[in-house]
């Protein structure tokens, strides 16, 4: 367990929405442009995760990482369910998951890494690609998926970001299959 913290949803589909975000420690990936410190974490049993959910009013969880699927058990997601609890999950993908969680939210990363982050899930709820603007764009179209999401990449400079951002936009109008996602806790600057 890396952390648990309470916020507002800031991508995609739920943006805008309060929730307990779980935080997996590790990752199987090394995404360049990848702003998570995910590394450090302690132990927790599953009764454990559950009581800290609990300790927030909001009844949407969502499970991130890092990787979540390194670690990420049907039984905590029944637990979480047996506390009232509505669970999400972050995953670049590339391992399988839990049948039981309410919501994916598929995030590849082969097109920065290659074969080696290609996903092997074949559903998702929510598809949220990052674009830097360059690479074109897959559209994962041998994955079920009910929503498109283009986010764009957070490079670290504001310029370039500002480019990114506005070839995002004109991608989507070109392509309308896909909706915009904006990481609105960095902008609104919330945690």
């Amino acid at each position: 367990m890396n952390e648990i913290f309470y916020s507002l949803q800031g991508e995609g589909y739920h943006s805008g929405t309060a929730a307990v975000f779980v935080r997996l420690s590790g990752c199987n990936l090394r995404c360049p442009f990848c702003d998570t410190q995910h590394e450090s974490g302690v132990e927790m049993s599953e009764a454990e995760i559950v009581e800290a959910v609990k300790a927030y009013p909001a009844t949407h969880v969502v499970i991130t990482g890092g990787e979540p699927s390194l670690q990420f058990t049907a039984s905590l997601v029944d637990a979480l369910h047996e506390a009232g609890r509505y669970v999400a999950v972050e995953t670049n993908g590339t391992h399988p998951l839990p049948e039981n969680v309410d919501w994916i939210t598929l995030s590849p990363k082969d097109l920065f890494l290659g074969d080696e982050a290609k996903p092997v899930t074949d559903r998702a709820d929510e598809l949220k690609v990052v674009y830097d603007g360059e690479h074109e764009p897959q559209a994962y179209s041998h994955i079920a998926v009910q929503y498109r999401f283009l986010q764009p990449c957070d490079s670290g400079d504001e310029g370039r970001n500002a480019r990114i951002t506005a070839a995002t936009v004109e991608y989507i109008k070109r392509h309308p299959e896909w909706r915009l996602s904006l990481q609105i806790h960095k902008i609104i600057n919330i945690p």
